[in-house]
């Protein structure tokens, strides 16, 4: 049954993009309906990324009755994570309340207020309980500091580049909360360290050549505490670590080369350690009829020098 969902899902996520990609919603209602009649999970959400699907739709469509229905579903599916340990059962109970309000053309006035009371419950108890993906970080406190504020909320919108987060279904604005305040338990203060420090975490989670760092901070692989303290190094991308490493070997191999690559002698004395440890080449660097420039390079300290 889960995999007869996943491909209708999928199904109708491709029709979705290219209904987003044609800037047209026509039949987008139709999809959406059906998308309401499914069990989603958590599960379902990751693996076919539906979510990104609908948001983009909401996005594009002018249809009031499109646009709210696709904020319904979204908003629906993020509850997904709101209960820690919900079951199939108690999301089925979810998918089902706050989808009610949705068809109020045809819903009487009567289970309208029902659904409303149900939903101001639920929101409640949304408040009080975490969000499950960081349920094992303890919440950020709350700070009245207007600095810290403004790093909070950029390191949220730095989360929320993409659509990553609605299909993850994580709360931005607590997680960003929480880097800021692992940053500032680190320099207890907020000068330009502290500073220079959210700058980083903001360029490196907003980069588009390297959404894993964002999507990995996103589903909690990688936690607030270690976000904030990660090097450039640790936060690039796989592409620009292998460049590194490559760039590392090269160095390393033309370093080897000059050592290796020559006569070794006792001739000349390094002006440094003045050690006579020595590998020296001739190169023909001017005219034929010119003598040879001798290159030295000392096995002892590594000092370089040439002489004519």
């Amino acid at each position: 049954m889960g995999k007869k969902e996943e491909d209708e899902i999928i199904r109708i996520a491709k029709k979705i993009d290219k209904m987003a990609q044609k800037k047209s919603a026509s039949g987008a209602l139709d999809l959406l309906k059906e998308l309401k009649s499914v069990t989603m999970t958590l599960e379902l959400l990751q693996s076919t990324r539906i979510g990104m699907s609908v948001n983009a739709i909401r996005k594009q469509s002018t249809d009031e009755e499109v646009t709210s229905l696709a904020k319904s579903l979204i908003k629906s599916w993020k509850k997904l994570l709101d209960e820690p340990g919900a079951g199939d059962k108690s999301s089925d109970e979810k998918r089902k309340e706050p989808s009610t309000p949705t068809v109020t053309s045809q819903g009487s006035p009567e289970p309208n207020e029902e659904s409303s009371s149900s939903n101001s419950s639920k929101s409640d108890l949304v408040e009080a309980t975490p969000n499950t993906l960081i349920a094992t970080f303890p919440r950020a406190p709350v700070t009245s500091d207007s600095v810290r504020l403004k790093c909070r909320e950029m390191l949220s919108n730095a989360l929320q580049t993409g659509d990553d987060h609605i299909a993850i279904g994580a709360d931005c604005d607590e997680l960003g909360a929480q880097i800021e305040e692992c940053i500032f338990l680190e320099f207890k203060n907020t000068d330009m360290k502290y500073k220079n420090r959210v700058r980083s975490r903001i360029a490196n989670l907003k980069d588009a050549k390297n959404p894993n760092l964002r999507r990995n901070v996103l589903c909690g692989n990688v936690a607030p505490d270690r976000i904030a303290k990660m090097t450039a190094e640790e936060m690039a991308s796989d592409e620009l670590k292998e460049m590194r490493k490559n760039l590392t070997k090269e160095a390393i191999r033309d370093h080897q080369m000059a050592r290796t690559g020559g006569t070794e002698t006792d001739l000349f004395t390094c002006g440094k350690c003045k050690k006579k440890n020595c590998t020296y080449t001739q190169v023909q660097t001017r005219s034929a009829d010119e003598p040879m420039t001798t290159f030295v390079f000392c096995n002892e300290c590594g000092n370089r020098w040439k002489f004519c």
